[in-house]
């Protein structure tokens, strides 16, 4: 637009130049109206021109101004998208982390599954083991001199009587029980025997429970006669 004003403004001169020629012969008063007319057409161009200019000023900042806020709303926009990618990524993390602790909450339910049916499966073997026990008192009791009591912790306790036979009220006794593994666990023997331990080791590989009672009596027979 400017450069078509300064065209303009060009053709003004040269048809002003024309006239001015063209009347070289006219009268002095029409000279200084010709010059009159030129100074009036010079500013009016001039002042135009500069509110083009001024215009095109304001659209030159405008456009600026503009493209400073396209710039400031691409950044705002990857800033935005940068804090949404981060948020996916954490996001899967957090899914990853949950998938892996719900695998060994799995783990944990099907390992704590076996234990239970294990041990559940062991304590009815020996409810059934101490039952069998329980039910040969009355027949040890009476050829042994044997009496079998159930006390804390599962266990029982054997009472020998008539091995001394100046006190045969005296008692001889020994707690049994069976560990987790399902063997036999002495303890407590009053009097203490030293072969305990011997007999315990030799009951778990035979199972003849009936053997490691005589030979218990035995030991406390001994103990009181030597």
């Amino acid at each position: 637009m400017v450069e078509d004003e300064l065209a303009l403004f060009d053709k003004s001169i040269n048809e002003f130049g024309n006239k001015f020629r063209n009347t070289l012969s006219d009268t002095p008063c029409q000279m200084v109206g010709l010059r009159d007319a030129y100074k009036d057409s010079v500013k009016a161009l001039a002042e135009k021109l500069s509110v083009k200019l001024k215009e095109e000023e304001r659209m030159v900042e405008m456009f600026l101004e503009y493209q400073n806020q396209i710039f400031k709303q691409n950044k705002l926009i990857q800033e935005k998208k940068d804090n949404l990618l981060k948020l996916i990524a954490e996001v899967k993390g957090k899914k990853q982390e949950l998938e892996v602790l719900t695998a060994n909450i799995q783990d944990l339910k099907e390992e704590y599954s076996k234990k239970k049916e294990t041990i559940s499966t062991a304590s009815r073997a020996n409810e059934e083991r101490l039952k069998r026990l329980q039910k040969s008192a009355d027949l040890y009791k009476d050829r042994l001199g044997l009496e079998i009591r159930k006390i804390y912790g599962d266990k029982l306790q054997f009472i020998f009587t008539n091995i001394d036979s100046k006190h045969p009220e005296n008692p001889f006794m020994f707690s049994l029980h069976l560990n987790e593994a399902g063997d036999y666990e002495v303890s407590d023997s009053a009097p203490h025997l030293e072969c305990l331990a011997e007999f315990q080791e030799k009951v778990r590989k035979t199972n003849n429970f009936s053997a490691f009672l005589a030979n218990v009596r035995k030991a406390f027979t001994a103990m009181v006669y030597n």
